[in-house]
C-alpha cells in the first residue's frame, strides 16, 4: 500500500508542474489543476496513515512514541525542505518569474524524490504485528518427509490464512476508538490549517509582514520542531500518551493569546515596498526576535507537539483487525473538515471582525476538542498492537 501511495501522489505532484496554462488550453488548465489536486490528496491521506501504522507496529513497545514521531519530522522535514526551496526560488528569480514559469522546478523535481521513496518501499517487509495478525493460526507443521507431505502442509496453511482472515474481517470496529481518534486528529489539523497555513496568508495581508518573512518563519519553526516533536515522543513514552495530550493542550490554552500578541506588538519599523491587489504597499521586513518566538512556540506546541502524539496514540487506538482503515478515516475526515474549510471560515470572520482574535478564538476551540477527547480516552500506552479489538 505505502508503494502505492507514494505512486499515486509522486506522480499526480510531477504532473502539476507540466501542466499547461489558460491561455494555452483555456478552462482545461484549472479542471486538471483540481484533479491532480485530487489525486494528491487520496495519494497523501493513505500515505501518512500507512508510515504511522508500520512505524507503530515495527516499534519496540516502550520506544513506540519517540520512534512513531519519525512520521511526524518526516512531515516537517517536509515542510521545512518546501518552504526552504520557496524562499530560495524568491531569492533567486524574484517574484515575477516564480509567477510565472518558476514554480513549476520544485513540482517536477519532486519526480526525484518519488524514485528515492519508491526503491525504498519496494525493499520494505511486512510488519511482525501484521504477519502475526494473520498467521495466529497457521500451527508448526513437521519437516515433509515426501512431495505429498510437503503438498499437504502448503493447502493447510493456505486454509488456515484464509481463516485467519476472515476472522479479522468480522472483528468488530468500536465506535468510542474512532471517535476519540478523530477528536484527537480535529484538534491538530485544526491547529496546523490556522498556523501553518491561514496564518501565514494573515501575517502577510493583514499584519502587513513580508513574504520572505512569512517564509522563514515557517523553515526556522521547522527547524525547532525536529527537537519538539522526538521529546514530546519521548514523553509519551515516560509518561502515557493521555497524559501528554493533556499536558499538552492545556499549555496551549495559556499560550496561544500571548504568541498572537508577541507577533503582533514585534513587527519592527523597517518596511520594504511589495505589490499588493491594491497596489504597492510597505510590510514590515525586520520584526524583532519575539516576533519570531511567538509563532515559533504557536507551531511546535499547538501543531508539531500534536502530531508527535497522534501518529502512536491513534494507531494504538485500534485493533490489528482494521488498524489501518480505521487509522486513515479517522485522520482524513476530521482533516478535511479543518484544513479545508478551517482556513476558509478563518478568513470569512477575519473579513467580518477585522481582528487576530478570530483566529485565536478557533484556534482555542480547537485544542478544546482534542482536550476533551484526552479525557475521556482511555490508556494506550505498551498495548499489544496485535490483539484484533479496538482498545476502548
Amino acid at each position: 500500500m505505502l508503494f502505492i501511495t507514494i505512486a499515486i501522489m509522486g506522480v499526480a505532484t510531477t504532473l502539476i508542474g507540466a501542466l499547461p496554462t489558460y491561455d494555452q488550453v483555456g478552462l482545461l488548465a484549472p479542471a486538471l489543476l483540481v484533479i491532480l489536486r485530487l489525486v494528491q490528496g487520496f495519494g497523501a491521506g493513505a500515505e501518512i496513515a500507512g508510515s504511522s501504522v508500520l512505524l507503530a507496529e515495527y516499534a519496540p513497545t516502550k520506544q513506540r512514541g519517540i520512534i512513531a514521531s519519525l512520521t511526524a519530522l518526516g512531515t516537517n522535514s517536509g515542510t521545512l525542505f518546501a518552504g526552504a526551496v520557496w524562499a530560495v526560488l524568491l531569492a533567486w528569480l524574484g517574484n515575477d518569474a516564480v509567477i510565472a514559469w518558476g514554480w513549476r522546478i520544485p513540482f517536477l523535481g519532486s519526480v526525484i524524490v518519488m524514485g528515492v521513496a519508491v526503491f525504498i518501499r519496494i525493499h520494505l517487509k511486512e510488519t511482525p504485528v501484521f504477519e502475526a495478525s494473520v498467521d495466529e493460526i497457521i500451527e508448526e507443521y513437521d519437516k515433509p518427509l515426501d512431495r505429498e507431505a510437503e503438498k499437504a502442509k502448503k493447502e493447510a496453511a493456505a486454509q488456515a490464512r484464509k481463516e485467519a482472515i476472515a476472522k479479522l474481517a468480522k472483528t468488530k470496529r468500536s465506535w468510542k476508538a474512532f471517535l476519540v481518534a478523530c477528536a484527537l486528529r480535529f484538534g491538530q489539523s485544526g491547529n496546523s490549517g490556522m498556523v501553518q497555513t491561514y496564518l501565514i496568508t494573515f501575517l502577510t495581508a493583514n499584519l502587513l509582514v513580508s513574504k520572505s518573512v512569512a517564509s522563514n518563519i515557517v523553515v526556522y519553526s521547522s527547524l525547532v520542531g525536529f527537537l519538539t516533536v522526538p521529546i514530546i515522543g519521548w514523553l509519551g513514552d515516560l509518561f502515557g500518551r493521555k497524559r501528554m495530550y493533556t499536558v499538552v493542550t492545556v499549555i496551549d490554552f495559556f499560550l496561544i493569546v500571548p504568541c498572537f500578541l508577541m507577533m503582533l506588538n514585534n513587527r519592527g519599523t523597517d518596511t520594504v515596498m511589495e505589490q499588493t491587489s491594491t497596489g504597492m504597499v510597505a510590510h514590515f521586513s525586520n520584526p524583532t526576535l519575539m516576533f519570531f518566538i511567538g509563532y515559533i512556540v504557536l507551531h511546535n506546541l499547538s501543531v508539531l507537539a500534536l502530531a508527535s502524539l497522534e501518529n502512536l496514540t491513534m494507531a494504538e487506538c485500534f485493533g490489528s483487525a482494521h488498524r489501518y482503515e480505521q487509522l486513515a478515516l479517522s485522520k482524513e475526515i476530521p482533516n478535511l473538515i479543518t484544513a479545508g474549510f478551517g482556513p476558509l471560515v478563518a478568513a470569512a470572520l477575519v473579513a467580518v471582525f477585522n481582528s487576530w482574535v478570530a483566529l485565536a478564538v478557533l484556534m482555542f476551540f480547537y485544542t478544546a476538542v482534542t482536550f476533551g477527547a484526552s479525557i475521556v480516552m482511555t490508556e494506550v500506552a505498551g498495548r499489544d498492537l496485535t490483539v484484533r479489538e479496538d482498545a476502548m
